[in-house]
C-alpha cells in the first residue's frame, strides 16, 4: 500500500471525529456525575488528553480539503487519534459511562490509515503549511535568522551551560521580534487581529527549530508582560514600559511560582507591603522566595505576582502584579542590594541558579527577596490593579501556552529533520536506515504529528485574535508537548548509539523536549484544573 493507492476520505474522517467526540462527551458527563476531576483524576486526565487529540483532528479538516496530500495527513492523524482513544478505553468503558467498543465503527478507517505501508509513504513529504504570503515572509525571515545565528551556537551553549548570546537578543530586537504583540501606538508592530497571534506562532516555531533554549523562548516572557500591561496597565505604564519591551531595552522574566506552590497560584506567600521609599515616594517592599524564574539573571525586570492582601481566604483576589526592576546579573548566580528605605535599611535580592538537564541558555533561578522596594507606580494598574494581578497574569499565560505549543512544533520539526537526514545517510546491514519500513513508519508518523500540531496552533491563534480560544490554547499545549516527547525520542532512537552522544544535536533536542510538558502549566495541572474542569462545565 502507498499514498498513491490510498485516497483521502474526509467525510469518514469527519464521522470518526464526531464519533470520538461523542465518546469523550459521554465521559465528561460521567465525570461530572461521579464527583468531578479532583476525585477521579485518572479519568479526568485521560479525558483532557482525548479531547485535545479530538480537537487537533478537527482542526485538520479544513487543511485536509486543500489537497490530496493534506487529506492523507488528515486521515492518518484521525486514525491515530481514534486508535489512541481506543487504547484509553479498553477495560475502562464503564468508568467512562460507555458501552463496550464504542469506536467499533472506526475500525475499518483505522485499518486503512494506520496501515504501516501507508504511514511509511508519508515519511518524505510533510505537506505545505498554507500560510498567506505575509506569514510566509515571517517564516522565511525567522528561519533564516535561526539557521544563520541561533543554530550554530545552540550546541555550545547547551554543553557549557552558557548564556543566550547577546547577538541573538540584539538581532531579534532589530527584526522587531519583541514588538510583535506591542500595539503600534507604543512602538510595536501589533495592529490587532488575527495576524498578531499567527505571526507570533510562526516566528516562535522557527526560532525553536533553531534552539528551544536560546531562541524559541526569548520572546515569550516579554510577550507575557506585554499582554498583562495591555490588559491592566495605566496609560502612563504603557507609555513607559511597552516601547522598551518592543526594542529589548528592557528584557523581562516571570516570577510567579514559589517553592511550595507550583501551579497552585492561589496559595502564594510572597508579600508586597506598602512602604515609603527613601525619598518619601509611595511604594511596596517585597518579601519571600520565587522559583523557576527563567531568564531572571539577564532580565532587567521581573514580572512578579505577590500577595497584597494578608487575608488568604481571598486567594486569587488578594494577589497583585508588579514590575520589579533589577540589575543584570551573572548567569551562575547573583546578589543585589538597595538602600531605599527611609530608615536606611537595605533591600536584598539573591538569585540561585537551578541546574537543569536541558533548556540551557535561559537559566532558571530561585530568587529570595528581602525588603526589596518598588515604587507604587510599578504595580500594574496602580491602585486600580490591587487584587487583580492573577487575572492580568493569566492574560499573558494563556497566550504563553499557545506559544509553548509553537515551540514544541519547532522542536519536533528539528527532530524530524535530524532523523530524516541521518536515516538517509546511515548504512546498516547493507541498506540506508531510511529503506527500512520501521524507520519510514516512524518518520511518517512524525510528519503527521508535526503538521497536526502546527495546524491546530494556527487555528488557536485565530480564535485568540477574536478573544476566544483560552481552553483550546491549553488543549494544543497539552497535546503537542506530549507528542514532542515521542518525536524527539524516536528521532534519537533512529540515530542509534550516536543519538546518545552529545556530538549529535538530537540528544539536546531530546532533553529539551522533556521540559515542554512541565513549564507554562504542568501537564497534570493543566489537564485536571483547566481543560477537564472547563469541559465538564460545558458538558
Amino acid at each position: 500500500m502507498s499514498s498513491t493507492s490510498v485516497t483521502p476520505d474526509l467525510q469518514s474522517a469527519n464521522e470518526i471525529i464526531d464519533l470520538a467526540s461523542r465518546a469523550v462527551g459521554k465521559g465528561l458527563r460521567q465525570l461530572a456525575a461521579i464527583g468531578g476531576a479532583d476525585k477521579h483524576q485518572v479519568l479526568a486526565y485521560d479525558l483532557a488528553h482525548a479531547a485535545s487529540a479530538v480537537e487537533t483532528a478537527r482542526s485538520l479538516l479544513d487543511y485536509g480539503a486543500k489537497g490530496n496530500h493534506e487529506g492523507l495527513i488528515t486521515c492518518a492523524f484521525t486514525a491515530d487519534m481514534a486508535h489512541e482513544l481506543m487504547t484509553k478505553l479498553i477495560g475502562r468503558e464503564a468508568l467512562w459511562g460507555l458501552e463496550l467498543n464504542p469506536l467499533a465503527a472506526a475500525s475499518s478507517f483505522i485499518a486503512i490509515y494506520r496501515d504501516p505501508e501507508f504511514v511509511a509513504s508519508l515519511a518524505d513529504v510533510q505537506g505545505p503549511r498554507h500560510l498567506d504570503s505575509d506569514f510566509e515572509m515571517v517564516q522565511d525571515t525567522f528561519r533564516s535568522f535561526a539557521d544563520k545565528v541561533i543554530a550554530p551556537r545552540a550546541e555550545h551553549v547547551h554543553r557549557y551551560n552558557e548564556d543566550v548570546p547577546e547577538e541573538i537578543i540584539s538581532g531579534l530586537a532589530e527584526m522587531g521580534a519583541f514588538g510583535l504583540s506591542v500595539p503600534a501606538e507604543y512602538g510595536g508592530f501589533s495592529e490587532g487581529g488575527e495576524g498578531e497571534y499567527l505571526a507570533m506562532v510562526v516566528a516562535t516555531e522557527e526560532l525553536s527549530r533553531g534552539s528551544l533554549g536560546i531562541g524559541g523562548s526569548l520572546i515569550t516572557r516579554p510577550e507575557i508582560l506585554t499582554r498583562a500591561l495591555v490588559k491592566g496597565g495605566t496609560e502612563a505604564q504603557k507609555e513607559q514600559w511597552l516601547p522598551k519591551l518592543a526594542t529589548a531595552e528592557v528584557m523581562a522574566a516571570v516570577a510567579v511560582t514559589e517553592p511550595d506552590y507550583g501551579s497552585d497560584v492561589a496559595g502564594l506567600k510572597v508579600t508586597a507591603t506598602p512602604a515609603v521609599g527613601a525619598d518619601g515616594e509611595a511604594g511596596y517592599v517585597i518579601n519571600g522566595v520565587k522559583t523557576w524564574c527563567t531568564f531572571a539573571g539577564r532580565a532587567d525586570v521581573l514580572m512578579l505576582l505577590a500577595r497584597t492582601d494578608p487575608d488568604r481566604s481571598k486567594t486569587h483576589r488578594g494577589l497583585s502584579l508588579f514590575i520589579v526592576p533589577k540589575p543584570r546579573g551573572e548567569a551562575h548566580g547573583f546578589e543585589f542590594t538597595q538602600n531605599v528605605q527611609p530608615d536606611g535599611s537595605t533591600g536584598k535580592m539573591e538569585g540561585r541558579p537551578i541546574d537543569t538537564i536541558g533548556y540551557r541558555g535561559m537559566h532558571s533561578y530561585e530568587i529570595a527577596l528581602e525588603n526589596w522596594w518598588v515604587p507604587a507606580t510599578n504595580l500594574i494598574g496602580e491602585e486600580g490593579g490591587l487584587g487583580k494581578g492573577f487575572y492580568y497574569q493569566m492574560e499573558g499565560f494563556e497566550n504563553g501556552r499557545l506559544q509553548t505549543a509553537a515551540r514544541a512544533v519547532g522542536l519536533m520539526q528539528a527532530s524530524y529533520e535530524a532523523a530524516y537526514d541521518y536515516a538517509n545517510n546511515r548504512n546498516v546491514f547493507g541498506n540506508n536506515i531510511s529503506d527500512y519500513q520501521l524507520t519510514k513508519v516512524k518518520l511518517g508518523r512524525m510528519a503527521v504529528l508535526i503538521q497536526a500540531g502546527r495546524q491546530f496552533s494556527y487555528q488557536v491563534s485565530k480564535l485568540m485574535a477574536k478573544g476566544e480560544g483560552t481552553t483550546e490554547a491549553s488543549m494544543v499545549k497539552a497535546y503537542v508537548c506530549k507528542a514532542a516527547e515521542w518525536v524527539a525520542r524516536e528521532a534519537m532512537q533512529i540515530h542509534g548509539g550516536y543519538g546518545y552522544a552529545e556530538e549529535y544535536s538530537v540528544s539536546r533536542l531530546f532533553v529539551d523536549a522533556r521540559v515542554l510538558s512541565i513549564f507554562e502549566g504542568a501537564d497534570e495541572t493543566l489537564c485536571l484544573k483547566v481543560i477537564a474542569r472547563r469541559l465538564v462545565e460545558n458538558a
